[in-house]
Order: structure tokens, then sequence, then C-alpha cells
């Protein structure tokens, strides 16, 4: 039995698929077979009822047709974490197997345990900075931190979480937090230690591949306090581990609010100005977007032309269709923590993503709305 994605398990589980799933809803990268929508596990209480609405949404999307589930560690307390546990040991004995879905966590945010503890503070004491895991120099922005112990540590916490041998993609979450407080010059270095950390991970064949997970990083203007080259970052990885390095996955926040992955040119690449979209694409590096609906916030009350553009029943499946079309992008992925959320957005999976032509209408009309 597999104990990660393969390239013959995410290529059987879409072939399930074939009467039912458009052309272009699976997507080939790195060696795997990603269905065009991805589960997220972001939003929510940290309670029961909301630990098996995940679990449940979970194996309904993989059920229907979406075989990318992502998560992290801090999302309610490592909760989301164990309700995707228990959702891969139902899919499991479904006859859906670890070697068809692709799995996704991140570490770098300090998460408590399950639920918020009466001292914080005496928490990570006791559980991190008396055994050594980190010291308060490590700490960014009082809740961060990536070094190579600590995500040894995280590392292991969340694959018993997930009840796995294997994470297929661990994402550094959200690094640029570290440049509100330290130079560029430490924060690559910091990242070098993290990456370096990954790739042994990667031999010791604890996540196939690794990358980062950001908010801000790619989206900013080139000269803002935490933006981030993806040039530079790369270069990192080629230089730990030459080109068989496995930092291949960029998640960022890309949706109809915020387009800049496709619009911004703010990655310098080789001499040239790039959009992320671009440089990834140069640098075979496989972009995931996250907050696709913006927690529903571009999910209603669209402008007209985008209905014309793209047709559908209603604003969030045209949403999710911007996404998921869009060039650059492999995987859209949506909150879902119960099965009606999974229901609506599935209905997109027979949908062929949007043409080139009815896509580039979006930016033609909207400049001129």
């Amino acid at each position: 039995m597999s104990k990660s994605a393969t390239k013959e398990g995410t290529a059987r589980y879409a072939q399930k698929f074939s009467g039912h799933a458009a052309d272009g809803h699976f997507r080939e990268t790195q060696r795997l077979t990603l269905s065009s929508i991805g589960i997220g596990t972001y939003l929510g209480h940290p309670d029961e009822k909301t630990d098996a609405g995940y679990t449940v949404a979970a194996v309904a999307a993989v059920e229907n047709g979406a075989n990318v589930i992502d998560t992290a560690i801090n999302y309610r307390f490592q909760r989301s974490e164990r309700s995707i546990g228990a959702a891969l040991q139902q899919l499991a004995g479904k006859g859906i197997g670890r070697e068809e879905i692709v799995l996704c966590t991140k570490g770098g945010y300090l998460t408590p345990d399950g639920d918020m503890p009466a001292d914080p503070n005496e928490y990570f004491f006791r559980e991190y900075i008396q055994p050594g895991i980190f010291s308060a120099k490590d700490i960014a922005g009082g809740s961060h931190c990536m070094t190579p112990r600590f995500l040894k540590d995280q590392l292991g916490r969340s694959l018993k979480n997930l009840g796995v041998e294997c994470v297929d993609v661990y994402y550094l979450h959200n690094p640029e937090t570290q440049l509100g407080e330290i130079s560029k010059e430490e924060f690559l270095n910091r990242v070098r230690e993290a990456f370096t950390f990954l790739e042994s991970a990667v031999e010791a064949g604890e996540i196939q591949y690794y990358g980062v997970a950001t908010w801000n990083g790619f989206r900013h203007d080139a000269r803002a306090r935490d933006a981030m080259q993806l040039g530079e970052i790369a270069q990192i990885a080629q230089e730990i581990a030459g080109g068989r390095h496995r930092f291949r996955f960029v998640q960022l926040p890309f949706n109809l609010a915020m387009t800049e992955a496709l619009t911004l040119g703010n990655q310098s690449l080789r001499g040239r100005e790039r959009t992320v979209m671009e440089a990834a694409n140069e640098l075979d590096i496989t972009l995931i977007a996250s907050a696709s609906l913006l927690q529903g916030q571009v999910a209603r009350n669209l402008p007209g032309f985008v209905a014309e553009a793209l047709g559908l029943q209603n604003d969030a499946e045209r949403a999710l269709q911007f996404v998921r079309s869009s060039p650059g992008i492999t995987t859209a992925l949506v909150g879902m923590s119960r099965v009606e959320h999974v229901k609506a957005n599935a209905r997109l999976i027979g949908v062929p993503p949007a043409t080139a032509e009815d896509f580039s209408k979006l930016f033609s009309r909207g400049e001129g709305a």
C-alpha cells in the first residue's frame, strides 16, 4: 500500500470520473494528477460539530472528484488536520487509497493543541521552550517560527494528526511574516535552513514536495517590506539539492478581488519583469490558489460582465470558475466544512474551465466597465 500520492494512483482516480468530469478538470503536474478544485479547511470553530463537518465534507469532496485536500497544523488548533485524518480512514474503507489523494499541510505558526489553553505563554514554554525546540529569538511577530528544529517537531505532529507516513506537499506557512522583523539577508538565511531541513524530510520519505504558502509575499509591489522574489527562493532550493530539488509548489490568494498573480509584474527573473504566474511557469513551480471565494466576499453581487463572460448559474460558481480557469493556476481551493458546500462546488467538476477567449473578455470588459 502506498504511503503517498502516486502518478499511477492519481491518474487512476481521475479515470474513475471520466464519464462525469469535464475535460480540463484534472491537471497533470509534478508527476501527479490534481483536481481543479480542492477542499480547504481553514474556517470554523474548534468544536466537535465542525470537526465532524469537515470529515464528512472531505469524504464527499473526494467521492465527487476533488482529490486535493489542504490543511495546516494551526487551523482550528490542530483539529482540521485530525478531521482530515478521520476522512482518510473513512475513504480507505470505501476503497479510495492514499495514493489517489494529494494531501497538503503547512507549518510555521505556533498553535495550541485542541483549544486555547488558559495560559498560552505557560503552554508554549512547557511544550517548546523548555525542551529546546525553539527559543524566544526564533519567534517573529509573536507567533511565527521556521527553524529546522521547530519544523521537524511540527511535521511530526502533522503526520500523527493526519494518520499518515508522508505528506504530499508541505508548505512553509506565510514565511513573509518574518520580514516585518528581520533583514532580507537574515530572512533568506532562515529560508535556506528551513529548505535544507525540508529536503532532508523528502529523503526520509516524510514529505514528497514542499513549498511556501503565502498571503502577502507574492501580491505586493516588489519594493514592499514583505515582498518575496520567487526566483531567489527557487535558487536557494537549487543550491541545496540541484535540479532534483522538491520546492515545486506555491500557494497564494487568487480571486476576482486579488488578481495580482496574473496581473502584477512584481517578479524579476533572469533580468526581466514577470508576474508570479509567468515566473512559476519558467521555474516549474505549481501554483495553488487559496481564498478562491475570499470567504464568500466575491461569491455575490458581481458585475454583469462577469456573468456575460463566464455564464453559469450564480456568482459563487462564476468566482470559482474564474480561479480554476486562470492559465497559471492548477487547483482552486475552497473552504468546505459541510456537505452542501461540496455539492454546490462539485457542480463545476462537470463544467469545462472557461476558454482563453472567455477569460480574456473579463479583463477587456473589466477595464472598460
